[in-house]
């Protein structure tokens, strides 16, 4: 019986410093899994299942909301699914159940490539690839989008992963975000306002325990070092898993909830989804690129360990 997901990527590295494996699935070009030195880095799911709550999958050609699905281009209202219906939204692109194709592959890295053809909504055609790569220590992972239609095309990229540090409960994990200001939104998730963190319960520059918080916030006012910022979930005994995004990715999202399936009932997970675009950037335009024509862009992030 073939997988919800299609055909598993299975890498592998092996050197003196340790080894590690992830597995990327066809459809969705989804993380299944990531593990460093035998140690869970990522929420894991079964291959007979699709991805809970997203879970690792590639959101192109935008990220997040879209508020009723509704944008303008050049006056003109565009249309797209509502894919998110209790809020009645388009939520995280159009390649969620998009089965990829390999282009590259060996044995510690998978390049996959999936087209975005034009459609209501969206009338534009945009190649995407995406590539993990195992490193030392880590994965990077690297996004391209070439606008293959004859108008400029608004694109958007994000990643879905949620983390975790082998088996340290999750509500254990201190998160540490790189952000200095959240979106402020509605109840149905649409920005409102961007507001500063600082005084606010929502300041995770200094670490904040998982599960004290509640969260499904963007977060803006990431500020890259060396070309880029850094989030992490440290563990009680000093073990930390870091994601690391290019100054591409000015935004980030941090979703808690507690019914992710794990160990045969739910329980608490964390993503962490850099972002380089806003929720419902096709409507304020924060953050979104427009692609001329030809013209390639590539953009970066990645995750790190140290025990």
């Amino acid at each position: 019986m073939r997988a919800p997901t299609g055909e598993q990527f299975v890498l592998t590295r092996s050197t003196a410093a340790g080894s590690s494996t992830a597995i990327i699935t066809e459809v969705a070009a989804s993380l299944r899994t990531l593990q460093i030195d035998g140690v869970d880095l990522t929420e894991p799911y079964p291959a007979e299942k699709t991805p809970p709550f997203g879970d690792g999958i590639v959101l192109a050609p935008w990220p997040n909301r879209v508020e009723d699905g509704i944008w303008l281009l050049d006056g003109k209202r565009q249309h797209l699914d509502i894919t998110e219906p209790a809020r009645h939204n388009a939520i995280h692109g159009l390649l969620r159940s998009t089965a990829y194709r390999v282009t590259d592959q060996s044995e510690t890295a998978v390049t996959l490539a999936a087209t975005v053809y034009p459609q209501h909504g969206y009338p534009f055609m945009v190649d995407t690839t995406v590539t993990y790569q195992l490193v030392e220590g880590g994965l990077t992972v690297t996004h391209g989008l070439r606008n293959a239609s004859t108008a400029a095309a608004p694109v958007g990229v994000g990643t879905h992963p949620f983390f975790r540090i082998g088996d340290v409960p999750t509500e254990d994990l201190v998160l540490r975000l790189n952000a200095s200001t959240r979106f402020e939104t509605d109840d149905r998730l649409i920005p409102v306002a961007e507001n500063p963190v600082e005084g606010t319960k929502y300041d995770l520059r200094d670490g904040q325990r998982v599960g004290d918080l509640w969260l499904d916030d963007a977060f803006g006012g990431v500020v890259p070092v060396d070309g880029e910022s850094v989030h992490s979930l440290t563990a009680p005994d000093g073990r930390r898993v870091e994601l690391w995004q290019d100054e591409s990715h000015p935004f980030v999202q941090v979703f808690t909830t507690r019914k992710f399936p794990k160990d045969g009932g739910l329980g608490l997970a964390v993503a962490i989804e850099p972002m380089t675009a806003a929720p419902n950037a096709l409507n304020t335009g924060a953050g979104l690129k427009w692609l001329e024509p030809g013209e390639h862009w590539v953009v970066r992030w990645g995750i790190r360990y140290s025990a």
